[in-house]
């Protein structure tokens, strides 16, 4: 008998779930890094006075 496909086979899935581990967190925390950026940018641009037509002295 040989297992070397059943062998192989349980080392390249091993393999891929231990990639997609490592990949999983690091996808999410730039996702959420981004979704933070573009709010801070959405709060600043609400808070940003628009600057007045109007002439000063």
């Amino acid at each position: 008998m040989n297992y070397l496909g059943y062998v192989a086979a349980a080392y390249a899935v091993f393999a891929i779930v231990l990639l997609w581990d490592f990949l999983a967190p690091l996808l999410r925390i730039r996702q959420i890094l981004r979704a933070v950026r573009l709010r801070a940018r959405r709060d600043a641009a609400k808070t940003t006075p628009f600057p007045s037509s109007e002439l000063q002295r």
